[in-house]
């Protein structure tokens, strides 16, 4: 046999027992061989072929058959958020423990802070469990911002720290700690029972702060927690679906939170008081936008902008597409037709009513977003302007069963249309 043809069978003979081991096959070829040991007899493909010689494998006597299979993918996805409108100016260094709930499990959290009208100089921030009356259930664990301890913003900026082990389940609820001075953004209600603030440096402290109650949302925007990606929801809208009730709130009580709560994914709350699709729009890109991992978006605005001056159902179809154009790129739209409205607190209630029944046909049509249609489930048979009894606790915002009327058939929507 000459020199080339006997490399060319020596070759054969070799590819079939790597075919035998996960190889590639020639065409034309049948692999031979035991699948997997490297002590296999090869045979011969045909009484005139020769037998190659051992194939040493250098892998540890160990053939791959398959891929190494790979780690299950992780990502930061919000497990908490809040829109911060308004201003809270801290004159001397001052720690505040907000009180938040996680819609997320992970292994490892990163913060996102908000400053106010002005600058704001964060001192040192910490994490933990949250205990009772202001104590932590666990140690704090600090929080760093490119290394440091702390960070000095600019007016109305967003900071995120760097990632930090601390491993949270899901609706955990977790104590953010941070001593700070300076110009702080802050929620429009009270909502966040169990938080404090004290002046001076207690971000440490592991034991009740002690202080006051200071129940708004203070300077934490957003908390992402990195664990198996997932769905994320974010909600957008006005008092509604912030959770006012009354001067005395929680943001557990409202919809959004019992929708997380019933569906096991993050629906965390970029709801503002008062707001309409103006400050909506011009707000998205730092509120909403800003954020990473959220996959869908559910919308339910309009209220206020009701029969205000210069605005015709023309134009609340504009806002509410202008919103729908910033969305669409990065979640998947649902809208919610407009509760009922038994008061107005300015202009015609005539015009309220007749233009927000115009506009829940309009969203009704639409195509752009899947329509959840809470006000089907919320308005009285008899008259589409008026809640359900004991639904409502001023004429406009929804009352604690309101709420939960609301987010069962959010929940029922997105089981049937959404996939969970």
């Amino acid at each position: 046999m000459g020199l080339t043809k006997a490399l060319r069978f020596g070759w054969v003979g070799a590819l079939g027992l790597m075919m035998g081991c996960g190889g590639v096959e020639e065409p034309g070829l049948e692999p031979t061989g035991a699948s997997g040991s490297t002590d296999a007899e090869v045979t011969a493909p045909a009484p005139a072929v020769e037998a190659a010689p051992t194939l040493t494998l250098h892998d540890d006597r160990k053939v791959q058959g398959t891929p190494p299979v790979a780690p299950p993918a992780i990502a930061f996805q919000p497990g908490f958020h809040q829109a911060l409108r308004e201003n809270n100016s801290v004159g001397s260094l001052t720690t505040y423990r907000l009180r938040v709930p996680v819609g997320r499990a992970g292994s490892r959290v990163r913060v996102t802070f908000r400053s106010g009208n002005g600058s704001m100089t964060l001192q040192r921030a910490t994490v933990a469990k949250a205990g009772e009356n202001g104590a932590l259930a666990s140690a704090p664990v600090a929080l760093t911002f490119n290394g440091q301890p702390g960070f000095t913003a600019s007016t109305r900026s967003l900071v995120t720290s760097d990632p930090v082990a601390f491993p949270v389940g899901f609706r955990d609820e977790v104590a953010i700690s941070f001593e700070v001075r300076g110009e702080l953004a802050q929620s429009r209600i009270e909502a966040f029972p169990g938080s404090f603030a004290r002046s001076g440096a207690y971000a440490t402290t592991q034991g009740a702060l002690g202080g006051q109650p200071w129940e708004f949302a203070q300077a934490v925007a957003t908390v992402d927690v990195e664990g198996a990606p997932g769905r994320a929801f974010v909600a957008i809208g006005d008092s509604i679906t912030e959770g006012y009730m009354d001067t005395k709130n929680d943001t557990r009580n409202a919809w959004p939170a019992l929708v997380e709560q019933a569906l096991g994914v993050p629906v965390v709350n970029s709801g503002a008081s008062g707001q309409g699709f103006w400050d909506a729009n011009l707000q998205l890109p730092q509120e909403v936008l800003a954020m990473q991992g959220f996959t869908d978006c559910i919308v339910l605005l309009g209220t206020n902008d009701l029969a205000s001056e210069g605005m015709t159902q023309a134009k609340l179809e504009q806002r509410m597409t202008q919103l729908f154009d910033q969305l669409q790129p990065r979640c998947r739209l649902w809208v919610s037709t407009l509760l009922p409205k038994e008061k107005t607190n300015y202009g015609s209630y005539e015009a309220v009513k007749s233009q927000r029944l115009e506009f829940n046909a309009w969203l009704r049509a639409q195509t752009r977003a899947e329509v959840i249609d809470l006000e089907a489930v919320t308005r009285q048979p008899g008259n589409v302007h008026l809640f359900l009894d004991g639904l409502e606790v001023d004429g406009i915002h929804p009352s604690e069963e309101g709420h939960r009327v609301m987010a069962a058939e959010v929940v029922r929507v997105l089981k049937a249309k959404g996939g969970l």
